[in-house]
């Protein structure tokens, strides 16, 4: 099974102080950091984009920017956050916002990146399909509508994680929006492994603590997911 990933939403971050919240992230046990970018297009705010990327990846040594492209066009930046200097990157992009995501997924990996794919709360899992899951590197399911951080989360996109775990057992499946101490439960036992959590993390005056909890959380899940699926395999 994919190992437990905790990627903190620097949208719950003070933004004044953008490059000593994501260093404090790091400190505190994150492996990514889950960097949003709205275009006004595809979603009605707007957010960061490629500018401040790049600040944050000179100034914060080591980082691993998930980046989650809620734009129109997503073939349209990939060379901007690809030349972002960071330790690592990935780009996530809507399948809603494209006609080829094949295409995008492979400028995506030209440029040295990883790719991922997110479906909206209102997009069924078999958006993604094995062709396009198997080209990605993670895929990510939305438990909010994209556009808008404090969001509630939205139970009935759990199953969706479900359906894909059972497709691709050893693929990264990220879930993003309203998660917390409580919400992480159902979706670490449905299969996700990389968890996107904001105000959980941020406004908690011992970020460390929770992000740990959180880890721990999936790996128990992992745990018996794997042992069920063993048990079917046999």
């Amino acid at each position: 099974m994919p190992r437990a990933i905790i990627s903190p939403s620097v949208l719950a971050s003070d933004f004044g102080n953008l490059n000593a919240e994501c260093t404090r992230m790091m400190k505190g046990g994150a492996e990514w950091l889950h960097m949003d970018v709205m275009d006004g297009h595809f979603v009605p705010n707007i957010t960061m984009g490629a500018p401040v990327l790049k600040c944050v990846g000179k100034g914060v040594p080591g980082i691993f920017m998930d980046c989650h492209m809620m734009v129109a066009h997503p073939e349209q930046w990939i060379d901007d956050i690809a030349d972002i200097e960071a330790a690592g990157k990935q780009y996530c992009f809507h399948i809603e916002a494209t006609s080829d995501p094949i295409s995008v997924i492979h400028k995506i990996k030209e440029r040295g990146m990883r790719a991922a794919v997110a479906i909206s709360p209102d997009t069924p899992s078999s958006a993604i399909t094995d062709e396009v899951a198997n080209l990605a590197d993670m895929l990510l399911v939305m438990t909010v509508y994209p556009g808008k951080g404090g969001q509630k989360f939205i139970e009935w996109c759990v199953p969706k994680v479900a359906e894909l775990r059972a497709r691709f057992p050893e693929k990264d499946i990220e879930v993003d929006g309203g998660l917390n101490k409580k919400t992480i439960h159902e979706c670490a036992a449905a299969g996700s492994n990389v968890i996107v959590a904001g105000t959980a993390i941020f406004g908690d005056p011992q970020p460390e603590q929770v992000i740990t909890y959180m880890k721990s959380v999936v790996d128990e899940a992992q745990v018996k997911i794997a042992a069920d699926l063993q048990g079917k395999a046999t």
